[in-house]
């Protein structure tokens, strides 16, 4: 029986899913490629990478000797993805839209669309592993401890997992590049994409500033005292040094986690009075959590692990802080969870995600809806 299988690729015209397409052509798949357009509404602005993306993709599927299909995605991102995105900064959350581009996006619009091709599965670039043990599918971590992108892939099912392949999972990013050069694809050398697919590298602040009401108000200290203006609420995330507005602000003296010019971190929003708080140093206690409430869960085995002690990571590419599962008045429905940390967290934010580990197991996770600070 042959194991040749018919596999659609995710080409983003990086060479991770590059890669990933040569190894799955060399195992003797047959690999068809599919890059996503999912964003279109300033194409030709100087910030959006999107026709250059598509070229690069076109010319490693020639390379790679495989056909590729442009497949415009954007109406199904602005309804899944984006309307959520600006929902969540009109509240004062800061989202996090890769969790949902891959959940809604790549994982499933994607999945169904390679499903009508005849797809027996589909493949990406992602730094993850999947195992199956006995019937279910585990989401891992990638090998490579710096490139690992299990964080942004927590929200999927076994459904997806069932049906998905990681194939630079099992390899460093460095030997990734290794291999593009040696077989000569045009993207060898191409830098990492960074940022927010739809904002590409333009300014952030100019960015929401199209599409978000904004009322200015005050800027307080942990004092109460007024020091300053803010542009919006929306505009400001939870550990913001830079571009909040009160740089040239002469510290007072003697501040804790220090001295007497410790730098201004926003520390809180107050949506009701539409009042910025900062405080003057990065351990500041407004900057220490040991406890946060998640809403909206997701568990990668149907369900949730019991309670215990696990690992979390409240931000992307933080080292996994151990933690306490805690079943309990604050989450009396299956889709909320609270974890309670050994250590202080650093500027755990709302709207981000709580993802939990078992080791190199990715359990799922939440989004922050509510956080304790430490005392």
């Amino acid at each position: 029986m042959s194991t040749r299988r018919r596999i659609v690729v995710g080409l983003s015209g990086g060479v991770d899913s590059a890669v990933s397409a040569h190894l799955l052509k060399q195992q003797g798949h047959e690999v068809i490629g599919i890059f996503m357009k999912n964003w279109e509404d300033d194409d030709d602005s100087e910030y959006c990478s999107s026709r250059q993306d598509f070229l690069d993709a076109a010319s490693v599927a020639d390379v790679l000797g495989i056909e590729i299909e442009h497949v415009n995605f954007a109406a199904d991102y602005k309804d899944r993805v984006f309307a959520d995105f600006l929902r969540e900064y009109q509240a004062g959350r800061t989202p996090n839209p890769d969790v949902l581009c891959n959940a809604e996006i790549k994982f499933k619009a994607f999945l169904d669309h390679a499903m009508r091709l005849g797809a027996e599965c589909i493949a990406t670039g992602h730094y993850a592993r999947v195992r199956q043990v006995d019937g279910s599918f585990q989401l891992l971590k990638g090998l490579d401890p710096l490139k690992d992108q299990s964080y942004f892939l927590h929200r999927l099912n076994q459904a997806q997992l069932s049906k998905t392949l990681f194939p630079v999972g099992e390899l460093p990013k460095t030997e990734v590049r290794r291999i593009a050069a040696e077989i000569g694809l045009p993207n060898a050398k191409k830098k990492d994409s960074t940022g927010i697919c739809f904002i590409g590298e333009r300014p952030f602040r100019e960015f929401l500033n199209r599409y978000l009401a904004h009322a200015p108000g005050p800027i307080r200290d942990d004092r109460g005292r007024v020091i300053g203006e803010h542009v919006g609420l929306s505009f400001y995330t939870l550990g913001q040094r830079k571009g909040i507005g009160i740089g040239g602000l002469k510290p007072r003296a003697q501040v804790r986690g220090g001295g007497d010019h410790a730098p201004w971190f926003t520390a809180r929003k107050d949506m009701a009075t539409n009042t910025l708080y900062v405080v003057q140093g990065h351990d500041h206690p407004w900057l220490q959590s040991t406890t946060l409430v998640a809403d909206d869960a997701s568990w990668i085995a149907g369900g949730p692990p019991g309670p215990g002690p696990l690992a979390a990571k409240t931000r992307y590419r933080q080292t996994d802080a151990a933690c306490t599962l805690v079943a309990g008045e604050k989450t009396p429905v299956p889709e909320r969870f609270e974890l309670r940390f050994s250590a202080a967290q650093w500027a755990v934010t709302p709207g981000q995600s709580a993802v939990l580990y078992d080791g190199e197991v990715c359990l799922g996770g939440g989004v922050i809806a509510e956080v304790q600070v430490a005392r």
